[in-house]
Formats: C-alpha cells, structure tokens, sequence
C-alpha cells in the first residue's frame, strides 16, 4: 500500500503503491494520512510524497466508491479531505514527486504541498472531476486558486481540463520537470537546499506563508458539504461514473 524510503538529510519519501495505477480508495487514503502525520515524529525534516513510474495517482477509486452506500461515501471523503489537511497542516516541507498521470484525486493530492516536480513528456494533470460528472467543492477550488490565481484555475476547473506537464509548467501547476526517473531525486534535492536554511526562521516563514491555506484545512472534520454527497449520487453523477467504470472494465 505505502513504501516509507529514507534519504539524505532525514527526508522520508512517501511512496504510493497500490498496484496498478495507485487508485485512492479508503485504505490507501488512511494510510496516506497516517503516514504524513507520523513523518516528523519519525524524524523526517521534510516529506516526499511520490508514487510509481508512469503514475503518481489515478485519483479516487470510483469502482469501490460506487459499492458503497450514503454514509460509506461521506465516509470516505471526510477521510479523504483528512488527507489533504494533514499535508495542508503539515509542520515539515512537502513535495509532490509527480512520477506520472495525475488526474482528479492525485492532482488534489499534489495542491496541499510546498513544492511540485513533475515528469515531463507524455503525461497529464488536472482535476478532471467535471469530466465524470463529479462537482469540485470549494475547499479545492480554494487550494487551487491559491496556486493558480482566481481566472486561471475557474477555467480548468469547469472544464474539467488535463493538462500535459509542460503547459502545466509553463501556468505554475507544477514547479519543476523532470525525466520521469529523476523526478524524485530532484525532489530530494530541492527539499535539501530549502533544509540547509536557519530552520527556525524557514519554518516560521512557511506557517505564515501557508497560514491562509492552514487556516481552510486545518480542521476537517466539518469542510464537506452535504450537498457534495446529494450530488454524488444524482441520477447526472451515478450515470456518468457508472459508464466509466464500465469502460475501465472493457480495456
């Protein structure tokens, strides 16, 4: 489900593995959260959070969402926006080593950390959630405004828009490229520069840098609308996901 690598510098790397495209079910979302939350009492300076060659997350595992009934799917997104508000609150840096594909779930995931390197080439991020029919609540739209800026992020978002890594790049998505094989030793790198800083002065900076992001996600426990959950299962959503889930099953 998780591999914890140790590096150079006391950063641990937070490895998703969870075969074959690292699908987000409430498992691995539990073990995410667990796993961040533990790093620094473990004696991680800073966090990698990375996933397997070719794709970081394929998001939220809609076949198994699907199986479950009103109170299993509030459920799994209050442990989901459990997730994000542990790397959100995090106390240690956190990149995102996008080694892959990252739509819908696995780019939220990405959103929550300091810095984001991407693999470049062939492969997409987005939140894609319109796509199949899902709506983005606005805790998210916040986390994405707060990177993209207000115009820029409503666009992708309503459209439901991937993007390739260089155009994400080229509007501030992801901060860096990188060959899919070096993704995560650059995110080591970078993590290693900022930690030769006088660490109480970067991390003071940083709590107040992020403190409007904190101050959104740092309690989750009341950050989802019931009306998410309505429209989850909507006749418009459940059709959508449904004819998803059949076409994963005809590869």
């Amino acid at each position: 489900m998780l591999d914890i690598l140790l590096h150079d510098g006391d950063i641990h790397e937070i490895r998703m593995a969870r075969a074959p495209v690292n699908a987000l079910d409430m498992a691995l979302v539990g073990a995410v959260r667990e796993a961040i939350a533990a790093a620094p009492a473990n004696g991680a300076r800073g966090v990698v959070l990375s996933g397997a060659e070719g794709m970081f997350s394929a998001g939220v595992d809609v076949p198994a969402l699907l199986q479950r009934d009103r109170e299993g799917v509030s459920a799994f997104w209050h442990e989901f926006f459990a997730m994000c508000g542990a790397i959100a609150a995090s106390p240690v840096p956190t990149v995102a080593a996008i080694t892959g594909h990252s739509p819908a779930g696995g780019a939220v995931l990405s959103l929550f950390c300091d810095y984001r390197i991407m693999a470049h080439g062939m492969y997409k991020i987005g939140l894609n959630e319109v796509q199949v029919g899902l709506s983005v609540p606005e805790p998210i739209q916040f986390a994405m405004r707060r990177i993209l800026g207000n115009y820029r992020a409503e666009r992708l978002l309503v459209a439901g828009a991937m993007v390739d890594a260089e155009q994400a790049h080229a509007i501030g998505l992801v901060d860096e490229l990188a060959t899919v094989e070096q993704v995560v030793m650059k995110s080591v790198l970078w993590l290693g520069e900022l930690l030769k800083l006088p660490p109480k002065a970067m991390l003071r900076t940083r709590a107040i840098a992020r403190a409007d992001l904190v101050a959104v996600w740092g309690d989750t426990s009341k950050l989802l609308d019931p009306g998410f959950i309505d429209d989850f299962f909507a006749d418009e959503t459940q059709g959508v996901l449904q004819a998803l889930v059949a076409r994963l099953k005809s590869r």
